[in-house]
């Protein structure tokens, strides 16, 4: 199975609104540690969000305010619901997922490595 299947993603204009979904599979669903990621600069991944499994919660500066990410555990659903969708959102944005727990989760959006599993990401593009 693949570990994590990103939906949702599309273009929209600036000032507006796009919800993301990240569904685990059999491997992925009890993870303790999830969170959205997009490409940054470079090759280098930027954490956007993370979310432990009882709903602890970090953002990035850049989308503190904006950003929203949840979990639904029953249904083995990680979500990203952005507004206020800036040019600079424009980004391939990824799920990932960790079975370990971690106490401090505002680290791990610097820390890709500590992520096991990841999806194949789905584009956000944000237009004038």
């Amino acid at each position: 199975q693949v570990p994590l299947v990103e939906s949702g993603g599309g273009s929209v204009q600036a000032g507006g609104s796009l919800k993301l979904s990240c569904a685990t599979s059999e491997s992925t669903a009890n993870s303790q540690v999830m969170a959205w990621f997009r490409s940054g600069r470079g090759n280098e991944r930027e954490g956007v969000a993370v979310i432990r499994a009882d709903g602890i919660t970090t953002y990035a500066d850049s989308v503190r305010g904006r950003f929203t990410i949840t979990r639904d555990n029953a249904q083995g659903t990680m979500y990203l619901e952005m507004t206020d969708l800036k040019l600079a959102d424009t980004d391939l944005y990824v799920c990932a997922a960790d079975p370990s727990w971690s106490n401090s989760l505002t680290p791990l959006l610097s820390r890709p490595a500590s992520f096991t599993y990841w999806g194949q990401g789905i584009q956000v593009t944000v237009s004038s």
